[in-house]
Formats: structure tokens, C-alpha cells, sequence
């Protein structure tokens, strides 16, 4: 892949990661959440909300001491106050897609999500195991996806075989072991040992 290819791909994921924020934010304001419809919704926010509230009343105070302090300079104060604008935007939408981009599990499958980051739709009958195990420690290895909120991942599921997971940007991963967090896990996990009960037997290839 030549360099002009990769950097129009890492716009295009850039573009869409943007758009999905402002649509998050929509949908928040809006009471709606994404691929609720389709199965039943689990949240993961309660881990992050306070830091995220804190996050953004940093951020703002910025904005209004900076307004103030380079308003002499309006060549200066204007491209900062852009910027600072938009990294508040970016803290709202990160939360509003927290919030309304729920864990989705239906009949057939469980969408594992992180805000906008990460959309991963893991089959049921791939699921070997899954159990409550919180964690705030987690070792980077090959295999593995870590999903923390709040440094906490209460969930872990064993697969039977590996799936394809793609990064922020775009690069691709096999992992066989997700660990993730949800704000009631064990009805979750509940939840997905009823549903499996349902779905087609595990592949055993």
C-alpha cells in the first residue's frame, strides 16, 4: 500500500470517526440509542462518568481563560478558540457515544462497543466461555482485546476460534479472548449463557 493510499485511509477513518461523534451527540439529545432495536442494549458509561464530566469542565474553563487572557491577539485568539471549541465537542461526543452506542446482544450475536471507537460483532456460537471477572490490570498480549472504561474490565469471553478485530486505524487483529466492561455484568453474562442456550451448537472448526 503506497503512502498516498494509507493517508487517504487514515482520512476517511479520521472522517468517519468525526462523523459518528456527531451523530452520537444527536442521538443523546434525542434519548435514542444505536442498534437498540435490533436486541437488547447493555451499558457501559457509569465506569466514566465523572471523570468524563471532570474532563470537560477542564476543558472549558480552558477555552474561557484562553478567550479572555488572548483576546489582545485576535489573529491568535481565533484559531485557538477553534480548537479549544472543538475539544470540548470531542469530549461531548465521546460521552454521547458512550451512552447511546450501548453493548447490543441479540440472538444471533453480541456487538461489542466502546463509543465510536469500536463496533465488534462477536457470534454466539463462537463463544466458548464467559464469566464476572473484574480486572484493573491488563497485560498487552497477542490474542487479547483489553476494552477498559474507568481502568475496569468486568467481563471475559473465551472464543473458540479467533476473529478479526480492526484497530482505531485500521490496522487488523485476531484475537480469541475479549475482556470488556458493561454496568451490570452479571446480568449481562446472564444474559448470553440464556442466548447461547438458543444459538446454533459452537463450531469445532
Amino acid at each position: 500500500m503506497t503512502a498516498v493510499v494509507k493517508a487517504v485511509e487514515l482520512v476517511r477513518r479520521l472522517s468517519a470517526h468525526e462523523l459518528r461523534l456527531i451523530v452520537s451527540i444527536a442521538l443523546w439529545a434525542a434519548r435514542r440509542r444505536h442498534g437498540a432495536r435490533s436486541g437488547r442494549a447493555f451499558g457501559y458509561v457509569r465506569g466514566q462518568g465523572a471523570m468524563m464530566f471532570g474532563f470537560g469542565f477542564v476543558c472549558v474553563l480552558e477555552t474561557v481563560a484562553l478567550a479572555v487572557l488572548l483576546r489582545p491577539w485576535p489573529a491568535v485568539e481565533r484559531p485557538v478558540l477553534v480548537l479549544d471549541l472543538y475539544g470540548v465537542l470531542q469530549v461531548v461526543g465521546l460521552h454521547a457515544a458512550s451512552v447511546s452506542r450501548p453493548h447490543i446482544l441479540d440472538a444471533t450475536a453480541l456487538r461489542i462497543r466502546r463509543a465510536a471507537h469500536l463496533d465488534l460483532r462477536v457470534p454466539l456460537d463462537l463463544i466458548a466461555s464467559v464469566r464476572r471477572e473484574t480486572r484493573y490490570t491488563h497485560e498487552k498480549r497477542e490474542g487479547e482485546l483489553d476494552l477498559a472504561v474507568g481502568a475496569q474490565t468486568t467481563i471475559t469471553l473465551e472464543l473458540t476460534e479467533s476473529i478479526r478485530h480492526f484497530t482505531f486505524l485500521g490496522r487488523p487483529r485476531y484475537v480469541h479472548l475479549i475482556r470488556f466492561h458493561a454496568d451490570e455484568p452479571d446480568v449481562l453474562v446472564q444474559a448470553i449463557r440464556e442466548m447461547r442456550t438458543l444459538a446454533p451448537a459452537p463450531r469445532t472448526h
